[in-house]
């Protein structure tokens, strides 16, 4: 009879180890969670650097173009077709209160073969310019390689600086001229009739 109670002190001891066994689950997802969050948080702060980064750099190079006021007037003439090149070419006018040196006109050059682009520069003449002056540049590309050209930019010294200009279409294509074709009608041999008449037809050459 003495040993009666050491059933019941068993009988506590499953239900306590219970109770130890669902805390631990708790403490576990709980940590897990916590992990979760910070993992979030950190990816989070990761992309919002990374998207500063960026803006930051697209301004850096916002800040690389020419400021001020435009120094130069571009015209860009429409291209003269040959059978094999293509002129590129026009007039520009120093439009500033200073002499402009080294002039030079960026273009971007678009290939016919792959859509692919590259760039140039073309030398303005003469390479000074005294205010109100004007100078011309010239290009010639082969026709097959290139099929369009665009005005991107205005170079100058010291060193090919970048600075601000205006422009505006120049002369315009001439008009292809068309040789007159001569068409030659064929008398018959019977009086007052020809060739080439619904009764007798004939190939005009």
């Amino acid at each position: 009879m003495i040993n009666d109670p050491l059933p019941r002190e068993d009988g506590f001891a499953q239900p306590t180890q219970t109770i130890r066994l669902k805390l631990l689950a708790v403490v576990c997802a709980v940590a897990v969670t916590a992990i979760l969050l910070a993992g979030y948080g950190y990816l989070r702060k990761r992309h919002a650097q990374q998207a500063l980064a960026n803006a930051g750099g697209l301004q850096a190079v916002a800040d690389n173009s020419p400021k001020g006021p435009p120094v130069a007037h571009i015209l860009v003439d429409d291209p003269l077709l040959d059978k094999r090149e293509t002129t590129i070419g026009g007039t520009i006018k120093n439009i500033s209160k200073r002499e402009l040196t080294g002039l030079t006109i960026a273009l971007e050059l678009r290939r016919r073969k792959d859509g692919g682009s590259e760039q140039t520069s073309v030398p303005v003449l003469p390479s000074k310019l005294q205010p109100e002056q004007e100078g011309i540049y010239t290009l010639k590309l082969p026709t097959q390689t290139y099929g369009s050209i665009r005005l991107i930019g205005l170079k100058a010294d010291p060193e090919a600086t970048l600075i601000a200009y205006t422009s505006a279409p120049g002369k315009k294509r001439p008009p292809e001229r068309l040789e007159p074709k001569t068409i030659v009608i064929k008398p018959s041999s019977r009086k007052g009739e020809f060739l080439n008449t619904p009764e007798n037809p004939t190939r005009v050459p």
